[in-house]
């Protein structure tokens, strides 16, 4: 199967800066969209970014000029850097990916276990 494991979460101060990585593993023969969703306490999960295989990028109103996703497609591995954090952007941000499976050559969608950020303010 595949497995997702994300980096890079902790406390910052509002303004400050920090960046996340997610590292995919296992049966995979291609990755397709990976992107970067959060979740704060009473909320729902939301796209932040999402980047596909040819580097096309999507962000969310809130995080637009402020986020970057990046991918190294041999290293198997999304980025989200975040800069001018503010306290809005504190959640528990999850790592997806569409996934061709090896085994099978069917498409899966894969999360991470999430990575929590905190934003002083």
């Amino acid at each position: 199967q595949v497995r997702l494991v994300e980096s890079g979460g902790g406390l910052v101060q509002a303004g400050g800066s920090l960046r996340l990585s997610c590292t995919a593993s296992g049966s995979i023969f291609s990755l397709n969209n990976m992107g970067w969703y959060r979740q704060a306490p009473g909320k729902k999960r939301e796209k932040v970014a999402d980047i596909s295989s040819g580097l096309r990028t999507n962000y969310a109103d809130s995080v637009k000029g402020r986020f970057t996703i990046s991918r190294d497609n041999a290293k198997k591995t999304v980025y989200l850097q975040m800069n001018s954090l503010k306290s809005e952007d504190t959640a528990v941000y999850y790592c997806n990916a569409l996934v061709v499976l090896s085994t099978t050559f069917g498409l899966e969608s894969s999360w991470g276990q999430g990575t929590q950020v905190t934003v002083s303010s």
